[in-house]
């Protein structure tokens, strides 16, 4: 009995790899489940009295259980029936195929990760990068919401900061669902996302049966009251103008809102601009059909010299954040007082009439937001410099022409944000945005842009074009 044992060092490596596997399947990780719920139960009681819109039972629901209320819904059934009978495949490979994508797509929201790490990263990255602003907000419109309501925010998308942005500016009215692309779907990233209550979405998506999934969970959360928030555009807008809204996650939406239904569903617009978009130049090169696409290892070593350079410049005490980012909030739109107005029922509706209406029901949504769109210094004076084509423009001449453009913006009914409320103020801090990056030059006190970064400029300016149409 006291006899020794000799192993093979593989196999002793095997033992120990699976005791550690059990170790941590039976007790590290029901540990740390049991931890992070207390703290989630302990976060939902204190932010529940503090939130405008409170956490649905939806969002607290077990993520296996909602899986498994996809798995059995009978719309999903039947796209499962249609796709076996068209594709000769077994039920059963379609319903797995349905559980993989009900996985894929559906969130496992902790109220803890949100609010006490999501919420105090994402206030970090925003103020550590940007001036961040709250400026027009309709806040007699938004009392006025119903508290049982489902709340979709509307946004337009500029840049991959809208998420932190909108999440971190909203954290006092709810805990917000996004729909995020393919991009985010690396792990740990994934799992983070997912834990904030994100679901993926595969854009351009032509599997009917992933479509049917899709469509079930967000009708699903809707129906929940699962306070949302959606870019109808689809993605982020590559020259600086809004793009034309794509219509499948509101379609979706509008299959979970029913007339005489129990709640409401209330649409409310929201505005974002920056003074700098990170992403910029990265977008516009994706519209120039001539430009050399840079690989993944370029991509990865801009990125990183683009972090050194500015990582340099904090230890100079020479860094400047990237200016302003504002989020201006608008009128919520009461989808009953739609559909009352215009004399429209969504669920009687099918085909081609169903899109129409759904078509004309996004281009008023985005009209709304464009109306809210913030004018930010940079997009401002960058509009005064792609109208003047080249030419140099004195300090007088500039401030001339800017305050001729804010007297046009704000009689079109444009939300203006001035810095301090000070012109003077806001042009310096334009100026020295553009300055610092070199699409602006100075000499013998005359300012000019740069013929070769025109295009950026325009990209800022394109950002208020609409509100000058």
């Amino acid at each position: 009995m006291t006899a020794a044992v000799s192993l093979p060092f593989w196999v002793l490596l095997v033992i120990v790899a699976l005791a550690a596997w059990a170790a941590w399947d039976h007790v590290v990780a029901p540990g740390v489940r049991w931890l992070i719920s207390n703290r989630a139960n302990d976060v939902i009681n204190d932010v529940s009295r503090r939130l405008r819109i409170g956490i649905r039972p939806f969002q607290r629901t077990r993520r296996q259980v909602l899986i498994h209320r996809l798995l059995g819904d009978p719309k999903v059934l039947q796209a499962v029936e249609r796709y076996s009978s068209a594709n000769g495949a077994a039920p059963a490979t379609a319903m797995r195929m349905v559980e993989r994508y009900a996985r894929e797509i559906v969130p496992a929201f902790n109220a803890y990760l949100y609010f006490r790490v999501g919420y105090w990263i994402g206030r970090k990255v925003a103020q550590l990068l940007y001036r961040v602003r709250l400026g027009y907000v309709d806040s007699e419109g938004l009392a006025r919401i119903d508290p049982d309501a489902t709340v979709v925010f509307v946004m337009n998308h500029r840049s991959n900061m809208d998420y932190v942005l909108a999440g971190y500016l909203a954290a006092e009215q709810a805990a917000l669902s996004y729909a995020v692309g393919e991009w985010a779907r690396i792990w740990p990233l994934s799992a983070l996302i997912r834990a904030m209550g994100a679901y993926f979405v595969r854009r351009d998506s032509r599997d009917e049966l992933y479509r049917r999934v899709l469509e079930r969970y967000i009708a699903m959360a809707t129906q929940g009251g699962v306070p949302q928030a959606v870019f109808p555009e689809g993605g982020l807008t590559r020259d600086g103008r809004m793009r034309e809204p794509r219509l499948g996650v509101l379609d979706y939406m509008m299959r979970g809102f029913w007339l005489d239904g129990e709640r409401d569903l209330v649409f409310v617009p929201l505005g974002i601009n920056y003074d700098r978009v990170l992403e910029d130049r990265s977008l516009l090169l994706a519209i120039d059909p001539g430009a050399r696409r840079p690989g993944r290892i370029r991509a990865l070593a801009t990125t990183l010299g683009f972090v050194a350079h500015n990582l340099r410049l904090m230890m100079k005490s020479e860094w400047h954040r990237f200016g302003y980012a504002c989020v201006n909030i608008g009128s919520p739109i009461s989808a009953r007082e739609y559909c009352a107005i215009h004399q429209v029922d969504f669920h009687r509706l099918s085909g081609t009439a169903r899109k129409d209406a759904i078509a004309a029901l996004g281009r008023h949504l985005m009209d709304a937001v464009g109306r809210i769109v913030p004018v930010v210094p940079v997009p401002l004076i960058a509009t005064v410099f792609v109208q003047a084509a080249g030419k140099p423009l004195s300090a007088l001449e500039l401030k001339a022409q800017v305050e001729a453009l804010l007297a046009r913006l704000e009689s079109a009914g444009a939300r203006v944000y001035v810095p301090r409320r000070d012109l003077d103020y806001a042009l310096t801090v334009g100026l020295r945005m553009l300055q610092l990056r070199h699409l602006v030059d100075e000499e013998d006190g005359l300012f000019a842009a740069r013929p070769q970064e025109l295009q950026v400029l325009r990209y800022y300016a394109n950002s208020i074009a609409h509100l000058l149409e």
